[in-house]
């Protein structure tokens, strides 16, 4: 049998359309859970009455709430696309993270991606062929449905001509 190993096809990748919709939809979810989290602080604070951590809150400053900001976004990141390889915003567009072999990445590579959305103008990069954040960590975001097709027929192809002894 052959050991030939499935090489990602770039017409796979998401259009620019959809890589857009992917940031907006992701980034909202980062502001909901940034206001859910605030919320239960609040509440906490409320309940029982934990003036030293609203004193806390209120000390932060600009610079702070960004800093919370920027930990929830890249937690976000480090969780959806560590763990299911998809963001929320995938899921919804139908895409999905993957190494040039078509597979998951592994979580250095998520790591990697992750930390380089953090550079200026990141996010407008995907609107030219693939993204900083994408080249930067060896990663692709496909349409999923075309994906998982493309993969099946290579492995289909790989098996014709193989006879029984082999396979």
């Amino acid at each position: 049998m052959s050991n030939s190993t499935y090489i990602l096809d770039e017409t796979l990748l998401a259009s620019g359309g959809q890589r857009f919709l992917n940031y907006i939809l992701d980034f909202i979810f980062v502001i909901i859970i940034f206001v859910m989290i605030c919320m239960f602080v609040g509440i906490l604070i409320g309940l029982f009455g934990l003036d030293g951590l609203r004193e806390a809150m209120d000390d932060l400053g600009d610079f702070g709430w960004n800093m919370v900001l920027m930990f929830i976004y890249l937690s976000y990141f480090f969780v959806t696309e560590g763990i299911f390889g998809r963001s929320i915003g995938k899921f919804i567009t139908g895409t999905v993270l993957v190494d040039e072999n078509g597979e998951k990445p592994d979580f250095g590579s998520v790591v990697k991606r992750s930390f380089s959305r953090l550079i200026p103008f990141d996010n407008f990069s995907f609107l030219g062929n693939r993204g900083w954040h994408d080249s930067i960590s060896d990663t692709y975001v496909v349409n999923k449905k075309a994906l998982e097709e493309e993969v099946r027929l290579f492995h289909e192809l790989k098996l014709i001509g193989v006879t029984e002894a082999e396979s």
